[in-house]
């Protein structure tokens, strides 16, 4: 559906049931314990029973607003509970469905379930066919369009809602993240003064952090992620904040404080994905690789994600032994089914697909991914990939400028700077290969088992 498009009832929530039924079964086939409830394909049907009590249950204000990216997972299963309940005896209530779909949508991210936006599309659309225009839905369509990396879609409805209510928190931050997203990084400074100055909070301060970290001020980013934990009212809000906190640490080599910072994320939420997944990349980067296995086998077991997948394969390889290659093929393997399901579900995984499969995949594929979503968007991290796309697809030259656009702001990411490194160093240019990777090494000596060894082998094979 294009954006701006509001029509229908949303009685369908498959818009793609037999592509959803065959990615399903696809991700069932690589046997992963665990995973085939969490990952099954969306409901068909009414958007209420879908797993809830049919019982009523008590609820206090149904359509509070349920801010993407600060609830926890208890708190979040509770409310979208008593949301449906609340909506089975209040089926026009336009505000309780706009919440149910940003609900859903925030549940697609911490539990690394896609096939809940169809879900979340069929409530959010229910709300406005009861509401036409209402800023509450427009701000979840922006925020579910944002979800499923449709950033173009996302701030045509981020921007619709604000016209309708200039201080929607949540069109207000979604903005921010699509500016980010589409590369427009000095549109994005402006919006987040704007959010700040018209909607003061933790959501709005953790964009504002990372527009000053995308920019290479890492200091301000640390003050204003610091004003926003002294905000957080909830358990949820701590431990959103404070992983944000652990992860400006990790990319600034600090393990320690990383650690320090995830461990408070988890004392506020003990199942908060990001600082489970923070602190195991912590601990790897510590020297403590038996503990970083065990968490995030435990994180992959639950949530099975690119980027935990991806870790963990690289942690198996690291050891080096026949049965742990074999045990990093078959999270790669994951890397796939995950990104079919994705894709079943509406969501761009190109870029996901290009940084996986460039290392641990189908070179060409890789390749195709990233010049797909650099045609879409143009950010630091899309430049990146397609940087690392062309380099291990042999075409070095072209890769080279890429590998500077993605260094260009200022933004501090070892990665980076790894793949700016190597391509240099491939293109005959030694000195800046040399500083490149010595930068890298010098800004976090952790930042992958695998990245952070080929670069020390790099500068030794140039001395």
């Amino acid at each position: 559906m294009t954006p701006g498009s509001d029509e229908g009832d949303g009685a369908d929530v498959a818009s793609r049931p037999d592509e959803r039924a065959a990615a399903g079964r696809r991700w069932r086939a690589v046997q992963l314990g665990g995973c085939g409830a969490l990952l099954a394909v969306a409901l068909t049907g009414g958007a209420i029973a879908l797993g809830a009590d049919p019982a009523p249950a008590s609820v206090p204000v149904a359509s509070r607003a349920v801010d993407p990216g600060v609830l926890g997972g208890a708190d979040l299963d509770a409310s979208i509970a008593a949301l449906q309940a609340h909506l089975r005896s209040q089926p026009k209530d336009s505000g309780g469905w706009a919440t149910l779909g940003l609900a859903y949508v925030e549940q697609a991210r911490t539990k690394g379930d896609p096939s809940r936006y169809p879900q979340a599309e069929q409530a959010l659309r229910r709300s406005l066919s009861l509401a036409p225009g209402n800023d509450q839905a427009l701000a979840g369509r922006a925020a579910l369009a944002a979800a499923r990396h449709d950033f173009t879609g996302a701030l045509t409805y981020a921007d619709r809602a604000l016209r309708q209510n200039p201080y929607s928190e949540r069109a207000l931050s979604s903005r921010i993240d699509a500016l980010v997203e589409l590369g427009r990084y000095a549109e994005a400074s402006k919006a987040a003064a704007t959010a700040d100055a018209r909607k003061p909070g933790v959501p709005v301060f953790t964009r504002y952090a990372y527009v000053h970290e995308l920019r290479g001020d890492g200091t301000t980013a640390r003050r204003v992620l610091q004003q926003a934990l002294s905000a957080a009212t909830s358990p949820g809000d701590t431990a959103y904040v404070s992983a944000q906190l652990g992860q400006l640490a990790w990319n600034q080599g600090d393990h320690t404080s990383a650690l320090t910072y995830y461990a408070r994320a988890l004392a506020a939420d003990d199942g908060y994905l990001p600082a489970l997944e923070g602190r195991a990349r912590a601990q790897a980067a510590s020297g403590d690789r038996t503990a970083a296995i065990r968490g995030l086998e435990a994180v992959v077991s639950r949530y099975p994600l690119p980027g935990p997948l991806v870790a963990l394969g690289e942690l198996y390889e690291a050891r080096g032994a026949a049965g742990d290659r074999a045990r990093a093929r078959r999270q790669y393997a994951l890397v796939d089914a995950w990104t079919a399901l994705a894709r079943a579900n509406g969501v761009n995984a190109d870029l996901d697909t290009a940084l996986a499969a460039a290392d641990h995949g189908d070179k060409a594929a890789a390749l195709r991914a990233a010049r797909a979503e650099w045609a879409r968007r143009q950010t630091v991290h899309t430049a990146d990939a397609l940087a690392w796309a062309l380099h291990v697809n042999g075409r070095d030259a072209e890769a080279l400028s890429y590998a500077r656009t993605a260094t260009a702001t200022g933004y501090r990411n070892a990665a980076f700077l790894y793949h700016r490194g190597m391509i240099e160093l491939a293109t005959g240019h030694r000195t800046g290969g040399r500083a490149s990777l010595t930068s890298a090494l010098r800004l976090n000596p952790g930042f992958s088992p695998l990245g952070a060894a080929r670069a020390r082998e790099a500068l030794e094979g140039t001395e």
